[in-house]
């Protein structure tokens, strides 16, 4: 009988405890699982690049963009409905489980880093912009297209207030006005 009360009790107690056991097959939260990381970087499942992002912003899809740069860089330049975040206030971040994320910094630097921070903390759909916001001056607001290149490009910049170039006088042109502005820390 008293071997009942026992294993009764050890029951109750691991019954207690099992929410706080994590879920089996994968890390808990707020530590890094490695393995799941390196195997999303290595399908390319952590980036996206700019025309991708346009595209998505284009057709309204609900995405959450975080701009990681300083105020002063935000305020001279983001991109549209973009929100600014610090990088030291991303642990803080509010993340609705079925909300998709694209961080961006200046190169993309921060934002990858960033990436892992909200990995480690459990988001899944979270992703940054592959060359920050350079690639997205460079790609989406000044591209230099080649005369055969498809109409969907150009027309994608222009909706983003950008201006196309041309690929073969694209060397020689100046770079896009806003570019000085978005100058900074370099990450």
């Amino acid at each position: 009988m008293r071997w009942r009360r026992v294993l009764a009790g050890a029951a109750a107690l691991a019954g207690a405890a099992a929410p706080f056991a994590g879920r089996p097959g994968r890390a808990p939260r707020g530590t890094i699982d490695v393995a799941e990381l390196a195997r999303a970087v290595a399908a390319q499942e952590d980036h996206i690049t700019a025309v991708e992002l346009a595209r998505w912003l284009r057709a309204r899809q609900p995405v959450r963009v975080i701009d990681l740069r300083t105020a002063s860089e935000y305020a001279a330049y983001h991109i549209p409905n973009a929100e600014h975040v610090p990088v030291a206030a991303v642990s803080a971040l509010r993340v609705a489980p079925d909300e998709t994320v694209v961080l961006y910094s200046e190169y993309g630097v921060h934002a990858g880093q960033a990436w892992v921070f909200l990995r480690a903390l459990g988001h899944r759909r979270v992703v940054f912009l592959r060359g920050g916001l350079h690639e997205w001056l460079d790609d989406v607001m000044s591209p230099a297209l080649a005369d055969d290149a498809p109409g969907e490009l150009a027309e994608l910049s222009r909706w983003f207030g950008g201006t196309p170039r041309r690929a073969a006088t694209a060397a020689a042109d100046e770079p896009v006005a806003a570019a000085p502005a978005v100058r900074g820390r370099g990450c």
